[in-house]
């Protein structure tokens, strides 16, 4: 699905002018060193994916299961963002809750990247993690960017992506994702309406961070085991 090897004779898709490019740039920085990598009150993804992985040493699979298990509950109560304070202040206002939605989606992709054994200190397999989040559209996306799409995510996790593509890839994922907020805004306006708003943008957050998970299973095969108190 997934993956790249050449780049296209168009012109990339210019993604640094005007404040929709700087909240694109910085959306998507921001999903890669906290939603990797973590931060204050936010355990990084090789945390989340060592614990899983402690509590299942012998079935990676059932590891993963437990990882997104527990980001499901999350993005149901969408309470873990308030504590991340001025993460969210970026070039343009874009909405405390869909921000946290994908910084939690983004943590779920990088620790089962890492239970199946990829190295989330590449700057490819960070991008192939963030790809995930656009899902269907990640095709599309690489070749806005000006990358021909050919093979699997695991494909450019692998290192095939050269790492100036690599910086307009990611580039690209945070413009695409800054663009669907306002879509997904306008969905998530029924969380105004009392109880009944707040069930609807439970299930829509769960329903789509199932989707993601599926994507990340299907996209990242296993390559190894997870070495024991490997972080």
């Amino acid at each position: 699905m997934f993956g790249s090897s050449k780049k296209k004779s168009t012109q990339p898709v210019p993604l640094d002018k005007g404040p929709l490019g700087g909240a694109a740039v910085s959306l998507s920085q921001k999903l890669v060193t906290v939603g990797v990598d973590g931060k204050a009150g936010f355990d990084s993804a090789r945390a989340v994916a060592l614990a899983a992985h402690e509590a299942h040493p012998a079935d990676v699979e059932r590891a993963i299961d437990r990882v997104i298990s527990q980001h499901r509950k999350l993005a149901a109560s969408a309470g873990f963002i308030t504590s991340l304070g001025g993460f969210v202040t970026m070039a343009v206002a874009l909405p405390a809750n869909l921000v946290g939605f994908y910084l939690l989606n983004t943590r779920m992709v990088a620790a089962i990247a890492h239970l199946r054994g990829y190295d989330l200190d590449d700057q490819a397999t960070r991008t192939a993690i963030l790809l995930t989040l656009v899902g269907g559209d990640a095709d599309d996306v690489l070749k806005k960017a000006g990358v021909v799409s050919t093979g699997r995510l695991a494909h450019l996790a692998s290192g095939q992506l050269p790492p100036p593509a690599v910086m307009v890839v990611n580039k690209a994922v945070g413009f695409r994702l800054v663009s669907q907020l306002g879509d997904k805004l306008l969905t998530k306006l029924g969380k105004g309406i009392p109880v009944a708003g707040g069930v609807i943008g439970a299930g829509l957050d769960v329903f789509l961070l199932n989707r993601i998970a599926k994507i990340a299973k299907k996209e990242f095969p296993r390559r190894e085991r997870l070495r024991e108190g490997r972080r």
